[in-house]
Parts: structure tokens; sequence; C-alpha cells
């Protein structure tokens, strides 16, 4: 690499520039040397992780790209490619095998004899045997960022948690809007296990201002609960 000259950039910028390329020299240095790193080596020390809950609908996902790696659950794929897509129901998978998405694009999912000789997908040894919104959660956690922002964990259904709460609700794969809501202990019970192992993590939950915020996750002191319009006015967002 050719040397910096700094004199031609601000203090703030120089030390941007300097730290892009100590990233860049470690990636070079795990290619070079055929080891396979057990995590990538993240480019930003945020991520945003997004579940498919309507409250997330107003947040464009595309406009979080410049600011951390997104991973994303299921029919996000359909709209929009996060860094990482993860899928653990058979149907979902097969559709996304249908579409082809899994050959340009990293998804992940569980073992199973229904999609175990189709090409392209990722799938998780041993199987984590979660719902994919945690198991999405799980895997950023993995991956070592500082803070992990989540959209869309809803848990609770609409209409005083009575009706299905799905972006893609009324779309293949998918329940019926005017359908009962799913229940999310299971959902709650991973997400608890991720926090509680990732002490060292911020988590940020971001929800609707009416949204419901589970006593369980009042017990961590590294998660927060903030609202849809004041993350948007945190980085800007339209």
């Amino acid at each position: 690499m050719a040397k910096i000259d700094k004199t031609q950039y601000t203090k703030e910028e120089f030390r941007l520039i300097k730290e892009q390329r100590r990233l860049q020299k470690m990636q070079n240095t795990v290619v070079s040397s055929n080891i396979a790193p057990s995590r990538p080596l993240p480019t930003s020390k945020i991520a945003f992780v997004l579940g498919n809950g309507v409250s997330r609908a107003s947040i464009d996902p595309q406009e979080l790209k410049t600011l951390g790696t997104i991973y994303g659950c299921n029919a996000l794929y359909r709209t929009f490619s996060p860094d990482y897509l993860i899928a653990v129901d058979t149907k979902m998978i097969l559709e996304i095998n249908k579409s082809g998405y899994q050959n340009a694009n990293t998804v992940w999912t569980n073992p199973n004899k229904a999609y175990q000789n189709m090409k392209g997908f990722n799938f998780f040894q041993p199987s984590k045997g979660w719902s994919s919104g945690p198991t999405a959660l799980w895997l950023a956690a993995q991956h070592g960022y500082e803070h992990i922002y989540i959209l869309g964990f809803d848990y609770q259904g609409l209409e005083k948690g009575t009706k299905f709460n799905n972006m893609y609700a009324d779309t293949m794969n998918y329940k019926k809007s005017n359908e009962g809501a799913t229940f999310f202990g299971n959902w709650m019970r991973q997400t608890r296990s991720v926090l509680q192992d990732n002490p060292k993590i911020k988590f940020t939950r971001v929800i609707a201002a009416d949204n419901y915020i589970p006593e369980e996750l009042n017990k961590f002191v590294n998660v927060e609960h903030i609202t849809t319009d004041i993350f948007k006015k945190m980085y800007s967002l339209t």
C-alpha cells in the first residue's frame, strides 16, 4: 500500500483511513494464509438485525446499508438483499431456492433432508433449532459487534395481541392478516439466551411507540428500547 500523506486530511479523516487500511491488511493476511477465520472481520462496529414485525415498516433497510452490517429474515429477500439472510422454515427455503437468490447472496439455514442437496446455502453445524429471527440475532452476536440494533422483533400480535403480526402477512408462505397471533414464547426464550450469553454487547430494540416491552427483557442491563422515531432522528433517516 502507498504511504498516506496525512497533510491532505483532517485528523479524524486520517484516523478513519488508517483504521480502514488496518482492517484490509488483516483480511488480506487471512486470505493469503488459507485459514478460514472463525468469524468475519466487521468493517463496522454496528449491526442491524431485522425481524419482520410491522414496527419496522417505516424504516427503509436500504438506508441502513452505509451504517452497518444487516442481518435479515425470510421474505425480506423479496425486496432487499441483506448481508446475511437467515431462513429456517422449509417452505421459505424452497421458495428462496426456486428464486436462485442464494446463488448470489449469503443465506444461512439449518440442515434439513428436504433441501440438503440444494446448492448455495450455508448450514449451521450443528443445527440451532431456533426460529429465524433469534437465529439471526445469535449469528450477529457471534460476529463480534459492539452494538446490535434489533428491529421488527415485536413479539406480540396486532390488535391487542390477537392478530398475526408480520409485514408479509397475506403473501405466499405466510399466515393471513386476519388469523390469530403467533405464539412468541420460543422467540422470547431464544432472544433471552442471546442477551444473556453476550453481556458485553449493547443491544438496542427499536419499536413503535405503542409496542409491547416484555418484562423478561427488562432484566438485562445490556438491552434498551427506543422508538422508531428516535432511531430515525439519530441516523437522519427519512
